[in-house]
């Protein structure tokens, strides 16, 4: 029986990386974009594709009902290319207006349609300050202000819904600074990176072998740890898409 996997973000940074993995490994996937230029793009890359915005709930609940995956990624982000400093003051409550009410239709929509589990992408540098190496257990800096709160909110709200869907088993992933095809950087960030292959690996592992709750992915452990997903995912960093330039 072909397992069903419903895709939000297919067409980011992560998503292109990560849908040949599920496509490869024989999953049917339903991808969804807000553009009909990208949903052409998923489709030519093998997957099932449909225009639609994360931010129609109704719409969102009908294409998750029909379809009735068993497993939802969300990969979905709404953040200038390169993360480009003149367009991220406009982007940050954009971005965080997507992880707060278009996760919350997401997470609404698969527990309708009985999805088991959803992966979420999440950010590793939205912790309270304390001794570093971080880990999962330690608070977030709900005590941000500025800018910074905008993100946090956002992250905050996503984390919320996800961890807090049960039966659905959501699960986190807390990414470091990505670099790699399609994150506008190439250059690792020395305490706090994850390649863009390494990123969609562990989307992979934590649709195939998750546990509920939230695991931080980084390549070394200096700002944050990653031995839980190390431990639990099998995760380790160093992995490179076959036959897709790194």
């Amino acid at each position: 029986m072909c397992m069903k996997v419903f895709f939000a973000g297919a067409s980011g940074a992560i998503g292109q990386r990560l849908l040949p993995l599920l496509l490869e490994r024989g999953y049917e996937v339903l991808a969804i974009s807000r553009s009909a230029e990208r949903a052409a793009r998923l489709e030519a890359a093998g997957a099932r594709a449909l225009v639609l915005d994360v931010f129609d709930a109704q719409g969102l609940r009908e294409a998750m009902l029909a379809f009735r995956p068993r497993w939802v990624i969300h990969q979905l982000t709404d953040l200038p290319a390169g993360l480009d400093p003149a367009q991220m003051p406009a982007a940050q409550p954009r971005n965080a207006r997507l992880r707060r009410e278009g996760t919350a239709n997401l997470v609404a929509a698969a527990s309708a349609a009985g999805a088991e589990r959803l992966v979420a992408q999440s950010i590793a540098w939205a912790y309270r300050p304390g001794e570093l190496p971080l880990h999962e257990e330690q608070p977030l800096d709900l005590d941000a202000e500025g800018p910074r709160a905008i993100s946090v909110g956002g992250v905050v709200a996503l984390e919320s819904a996800v961890l807090g869907a049960e039966p659905l088993e959501g699960i986190v992933l807390r990414y470091g600074r990505l670099y790699g095809p399609g994150t506008g950087s190439e250059l690792a960030d020395p305490r706090l990176a994850v390649h863009v292959d390494d990123a969609a690996r562990a989307a992979l592992l934590a649709l195939e072998w998750g546990a509920r709750g939230a695991y931080n992915i980084a390549e070394q452990d200096i700002e944050v740890s990653s031995a839980k997903a190390r431990h639990r995912l099998g995760w380790q960093p160093g992995y490179h898409l076959p036959g897709v330039p790194a």
